[in-house]
């Protein structure tokens, strides 16, 4: 780093004012306690952990998804996950006008048209995952994201939904589960709020098998508000995984919700592929074109079914960084997908890789472009933001601990250089970069909530994580701008 460089370099005089060479004298004097009081110092007995490990860690800890479904009049299928190119045009903004189509699609699987144009859709429901690994004090921890992917919202009037899980992990040693290990909080995003909750609170359960702990989560289906819960909010699921799994089959398909305390109807369960025992204890299938018509709901939001009636579908992880390089202003491609009225600057200090290393996004002061295009609308948007664009990405929220209860999301005031961790550290003070605010985020900067909350307006109670936390040398790796996972382009997952 060139934290210690800056020492020598300020040239003080017996010309310059004594305030000039006392605040001069402060910041010199916070930079190079970084490494100190941050998390600089390298630990020989934490290893990094390696790509295959990261992967292990993203698909043991990935949730399961308890969903409701709006499925009646012709509406097939509309309430499944799907990943970015399902339809397999390469166009983004495409994806609610074709995602409308899903019961032509379903049809067609029900037909076994192969010759059919939606023969060719890749649906594969898919979680978007990053993985992010720093040490302090000698202890690894990781937080990763689960970006909950829906092709349309509102009744197939808004485009790209964004959904996503926090999970963050204490006393990590490389092998998910092991002694010592535990989840210490996770956050969910429900519209416009981030629900945080930590290790001991009551609604905070886990599917715990040989190959998994995997967080519970309801999810609403695209409706409208007339339920109360709508939109594809999250809720977590109060009941525990033992108490669901002892109710006969011909129970009510119902989780009790967080927030609401209320049950609520499930007609889809989403499970992590990569956890056979998860897999398996649900009964899960991967969807294809040959069995979509067979895992379809094709109920309304308001009818209730029973257990053995949900229908079960495995989902796979990918990268949230495949994502990254569409925003680009320097790709040629970026306008195809994302409109230029929302422009964010984040400044690399490592480029944004594939899976085998490849350069996609180039280091230094880089401009993406995220306003969400939507080919269907008169306007070509419905004025939302791409994920380069969201605040979780950068842990830059503010935590609440009720989702019925409007809480101050929006006055967590990182970006612009005020919002302050536990300690009092700012994210340009944690970096080094005091030219940040309100001008561009950092490639690293990242604040980790400890799991409470705090009701101040301008600070959240956790860290910014400060100096290069994001080296080997640290213990660290940031995993939001490096793809991990197989893109598996135009495959159809397998039938067992």
């Amino acid at each position: 780093m060139r934290f210690g460089a800056l020492i020598p370099s300020i040239p003080f005089s017996t010309r310059t004012p004594r305030a000039l060479v006392r605040v001069l004298a402060v910041a010199v004097f916070a930079l190079a306690i970084m490494p100190a009081v941050g998390n600089q110092p390298a630990h020989a007995a934490v290893s990094n952990l390696t790509t295959a490990q990261r992967q292990a860690y993203l698909n043991y800890y990935a949730p399961v998804i308890f969903k409701r479904a709006n499925e009646d009049n012709g509406q097939d299928g509309r309430d499944w996950l799907a990943n970015f190119d399902f339809d397999q045009d390469g166009n983004f903004a495409t994806n609610r006008l074709r995602w409308l189509e899903s019961e032509h699609y379903v049809a067609a699987s029900a037909a076994q048209a192969t010759t059919s144009p939606y023969a060719r859709w890749r649906i594969r429901p898919t979680l978007y995952t990053s993985l992010i690994e720093y040490t302090t004090g000698g202890v690894k921890s990781v937080v990763m994201l689960f970006h909950v992917y829906n092709a349309q919202d509102k009744e197939g009037s808004a485009i790209h939904d964004w959904e996503r899980i926090e999970i963050v992990v204490r006393g990590v040693t490389g092998t998910p589960g092991a002694v010592g290990e535990y989840v210490n909080n996770s956050t969910i995003t429900h519209h416009h709020e981030h629900i945080i909750r930590k290790r001991g609170d009551s609604g905070f359960n886990f599917m715990n098998t040989a190959t998994g702990r995997h967080l519970m989560v309801w999810q609403a289906d695209e409706a409208g508000s007339v339920l109360g819960t709508h939109a594809h909010e999250l809720r977590y699921v109060n009941d525990s995984y033992s108490s669901l799994i002892s109710q006969s089959v011909t129970n009510d398909a119902e989780v009790e919700i967080s927030g609401k305390d209320e049950n609520k109807n499930v007609h889809y369960i989403f499970v992590p592929q990569a956890s056979s025992a998860a897999v398996s204890a649900w009964g899960a299938k991967p969807l294809t074109f040959a069995n979509a018509s067979t895992l379809i709901a094709g109920h309304d939001n308001e009818h209730t079914v029973d257990w053995y009636q949900a229908k079960r579908l495995t989902y796979e992880l990918q990268d949230i960084a495949d994502m990254i390089p569409t925003h680009w202003s320097q790709n040629p491609a970026w306008s195809t997908h994302w409109l230029s009225s929302a422009q964010d600057d984040v400044v690399l200090e490592s480029p944004v890789t594939n899976e085998a290393g490849a350069v996609e996004v180039s280091t230094g002061r880089q401009r993406f472009y995220s306003k969400s295009r939507d080919n269907g609308a008169s306007d070509l948007t419905d004025g939302r933001e791409g994920l380069i664009h969201k605040g979780w990405l950068y842990g830059a929220y503010s935590a609440e601990a009720d989702e019925d209860i409007e809480g101050s999301s929006d006055d967590f005031p990182a970006y612009g250089g005020t919002g302050k961790d536990s300690s009092g550290w700012t994210r340009q003070l944690a970096s080094g970069r005091s030219d940040s605010p309100n001008s561009y985020w950092w490639q690293h900067d990242f604040f980790v909530h400890d799991g409470t909350v705090n009701t101040s307006g301008s600070t959240e109670n956790g860290q910014w994580l400060r100096g290069a936390w994001y080296t080997a040398a640290n213990g660290g790796f940031d995993g939001r701008w490096v793809q991990l996972f197989d893109d598996r382009a135009g495959q159809e997952a397998a039938i067992p």
